[in-house]
């Protein structure tokens, strides 16, 4: 898709800090990293997110997402590390090209994760029912 950032990326178009790369997916450097080593993980080919994925695809980004995150304990000393995906607008997809964040952490590094809540009495028995039937089950 010649206007997708990625895509062109993949195509030699832009520079990329490449950090691993196989026949159908590439991983590279953020530009705006949370710490360095902020790993992008990619389909080559173009698919706007999760749900356009083929298994797979979505089998092999996260098989180069697992690589990526021990080369980023080895090599940066990383503590740990955060794997993310926003999927649309709503969740803060902002490049509608399928991309896995590995996120290399460490002690004290500052980052947030998700605020959490409660549900309400009985809610928690009725999202479950919803999802249960939404999947095909009861």
């Amino acid at each position: 898709m010649a206007d997708c950032i990625f895509c062109r990326i993949v195509s030699g178009g832009l520079p990329a800090a490449k950090v691993l790369e196989t026949p159908r997916v590439l991983a590279f450097l953020d530009i705006a990293p949370v710490n360095y080593g902020h790993t992008l993980v990619i389909p080559k080919e173009h698919h706007e997110n999760l749900l356009d994925l083929p298994d797979d695809l979505w089998t092999e980004i996260g098989r180069v997402s697992r690589q990526v995150a021990r080369a980023l304990q080895k090599a940066l000393y990383a503590r740990g590390f955060n794997i993310g995906m926003n999927n649309f607008e709503a969740a803060g997809q902002e490049v509608f090209h399928a991309h896995v964040h590995v996120i290399p952490r460490h002690t004290h590094d500052g980052l947030q994760l998700f605020p959490q809540g409660v549900y309400q009495p009985g809610d928690m028995e009725k999202v479950g029912l919803q999802l249960r039937q939404a999947l095909g089950g009861r």
